[in-house]
């Protein structure tokens, strides 16, 4: 869910939640209420009326007992002077919280309460007064508000006399008080557990996803780059999260790529030494022969003067491989491409092949199955490096007597395709994906006799490429190797499936080699 909904409903769990809450609770408090009242007072009436209307309640509570004074006063009015009568009368009302008051003239002769009589006395009506509020009561508001019946009546002996029917408003109907005490309760509690469950809410979809990131920030600060973060794509946080993770992979694949590349430049280094090491120490070798005459004889200077030109000559290759390696590693090599007949530029080829591997004793076979006017687009002379990268490194690990190159061209419809197969040593098939590794040499060790930097078929894969071509090795040790790699056609056939992308997939152990940090 997003933020900004998330909002939205926190804020109408803030409105809503307590409301319904409210209304409920206040609902099942008032319901309970009018039952108790009706119960104990034994009064019909609504909830509503006893809340809004009170003081009718209350004379509805003392209405029986009143009613039978009053038909005493009428029948029997010397009943009323039978203190046991009116003390029995007493009785009845003080579960009502109520009680008698009788007067005789002015003159207080039963009490049956236990509040101040002078202030109840200084209360009362005149004899006489029905000037009542409601229902034949009269409502007294003081410190002390109560609520006064009375019913007048004559003694036996001719004397004004009043009874009174007292009942004490603020002692009456606990039951109310409590109920406004319980509301009260409620909604302190409804309004303490909304806000409990907003901050609970709000702190497992937002909060907690901030310390997540604030933690693997602080990770990261330190140098942890291993600390995963995982977020909800749907949220504006979780959103923040995965960018923060893609970060993260992205640093790390940087800072790994520049390990990598320092380790590669320290062997470069360590490689470079050594390799121009050798054919240095050879040339001075060769050169403190001649300054102190040990070639003696007009064929052994021949044989040091050509061995300094050979090593220099080595030495001068090894200084260019290098500096265009560093030029195309960049990708600052210009590329001239042009359009090519494929099949008069690779026999071009070949025959340069040929002179030279025919010299040591290296057989070249061709097999053509290139369509007559096919063309490509490629830049002749790079593309003549990446064929003569390969072919030398065959012949720097043939280890047969009778070498055997073979050459395949082949038209796909929408790439030709070109292989070149040796029957040299092979490659080991641990060591196979990482052939087109810069700096990488199956043969690890620096006193090879095949020397070499390591470079030249990383250079070869990186020329392929940019010709929008794909590159491939099999192998069999000990049988030969064979690398192959395919040029779009020109013009480009857009109706048709790549077929570089499934290139060296024909063949068995045959596959696009995917570049790796050596172990």
């Amino acid at each position: 869910m997003a933020l900004k909904e998330r909002l939205k409903v926190a804020f109408l769990i803030m409105i809503l939640i307590p409301f319904f809450m409210a209304v409920v609770s206040i609902k099942l408090i008032i319901g309970y209420m009018g039952a108790s009242v009706r119960e104990t007072y034994d009064v019909n009436a609504d909830t509503m009326q006893v809340i809004t209307n009170p003081m009718r309640i209350l004379n509805h509570v003392t209405r029986e007992t009143y009613n039978k004074i009053k038909l005493c006063a009428i029948r029997e009015p010397g009943k009323l002077e039978d203190m046991d009568y009116i003390t029995k009368l007493n009785e009845e009302l003080q579960g009502k919280y109520s009680y008698l008051v009788v007067r005789k003239n002015d003159e207080i002769i039963y009490f049956g309460g236990t509040a101040d009589e002078e202030r109840i006395k200084h209360s009362l009506p005149e004899f006489g007064d029905y000037n009542t509020d409601m229902d034949g009561g009269l409502y007294v508001g003081e410190n002390n508000p109560v609520l006064i019946k009375h019913q007048d009546f004559y003694f036996t002996d001719g004397s004004e006399g009043s009874v009174f029917i007292i009942t004490e408003v603020n002692v009456l109907m606990p039951q109310l008080k409590n109920s406004i005490v319980q509301v009260i309760v409620c909604m302190i509690l409804i309004v303490s557990l909304t806000a409990v469950v907003l901050v609970v809410w709000l702190y497992r979809t937002i909060l907690r996803p901030l310390n997540k990131l604030k933690k693997a920030t602080c990770e990261m600060k330190h140098g942890n780059l291993n600390y995963s973060i995982s977020g909800d794509p749907e949220d504006e946080i979780g959103q923040l999260c995965e960018d923060f993770e893609e970060m993260r992979l992205h640093m790390k694949d940087l800072i790994e790529e520049r390990l990598q590349y320092e380790q590669e430049s320290r062997e470069l280094i360590s490689n470079i030494s050594h390799d121009l090491k050798t054919p240095l120490t050879a040339i001075k070798g060769y050169a403190e022969g001649l300054m102190d005459g040990v070639a003696d004889t007009p064929e052994k200077m021949e044989k040091y003067v050509k061995t300094i030109y050979t090593k220099g000559n080595d030495m001068s290759v090894l200084v260019d491989e290098l500096s265009f390696f560093a030029k195309i590693d960049s990708n600052t090599v210009p590329y001239n491409f042009a359009i090519l007949d494929a099949n008069e530029y690779f026999m071009d080829c070949i025959d340069e092949l040929s002179l030279d591997l025919e010299v040591k004793n290296i057989a070249l076979q061709i097999t053509n199955h290139l369509k007559p006017g096919a063309k490509i687009s490629a830049d002749p002379e790079q593309l003549k490096r990446v064929i003569n990268n390969i072919v030398s490194n065959s012949v720097k690990y043939m280890d047969k007597e009778k070498g055997l190159i073979k050459m395949r061209l082949d038209d796909t419809g929408q790439f030709i395709r070109i292989e070149l197969e040796d029957n040299g040593a092979g490659i080991a098939a641990k060591d196979l994906p990482y052939v087109f590794d810069r700096f990488y040499r199956a043969d690890a060790s620096r006193n090879s006799k095949k020397g070499g930097t390591g470079l030249g078929l990383a250079i070869a894969k990186k020329i392929i490429e940019e010709h929008g071509g794909k590159i491939w090795a099999a192998s069999e040790f000990g049988n030969g190797t064979t690398i192959g790699f395919t040029l779009p056609i020109y013009p480009p056939v857009k109706d048709e499936q790549p077929e570089a992308m499934t290139a060296g997939k024909e063949k068995k152990h045959r596959y696009l080699t995917i570049p790796r940090v050596k172990e």
